[in-house]
């Protein structure tokens, strides 16, 4: 499986990315070692959306609180940029895929990162990976 991380990035051009107890939804939860993830730098902390493909070198996986009945599970994780994004792909370029039943990869995007406003970390699906892939 492929990932895609959401997140505040505080140096777009950076060699190494480190994320701290990140919340995981739709399959992050089973990322590891040597995936290949694609960094999208959060809007909402001023982040231009999509700007670099990696590969996770290490996961750290977040223990559970105590007394909480129901948590997102979270994970630290860190990565070795590959490449930088050559074109731009953020929230604004995704709104319009709303259509949530429709399969294309835009609409899936859309939907995974940006219905629900957290940062999080993702799975993807084939089509997703090859339409961001066409980014770099």
């Amino acid at each position: 499986m492929i990932f895609a991380i959401k997140a505040e990035v505080s140096d777009p051009w950076a060699e190494t990315f480190k994320f701290s107890a990140q919340k995981t939804m739709y399959g992050g939860k089973h990322i590891a070692k040597g995936d290949t993830i694609f960094v999208f730098a959060s809007e909402n902390e001023g982040g231009q959306g999509l700007i670099s493909r990696g590969v996770v070198t290490s996961v750290e996986t977040v223990a559970k609180k105590r007394g909480i009945p129901r948590q997102t599970p979270r994970v630290g994780i860190t990565i070795r940029r590959t490449a930088l994004a050559k074109r731009r792909l953020g929230r604004s370029e995704l709104k319009l895929f709303t259509n949530w039943n429709d399969g294309r990869p835009e609409t899936e995007l859309n939907f995974k990162f940006y219905r629900q406003a957290t940062n999080k970390i993702i799975g993807i699906s084939d089509e997703a990976t090859a339409f961001l892939r066409g980014f770099f």
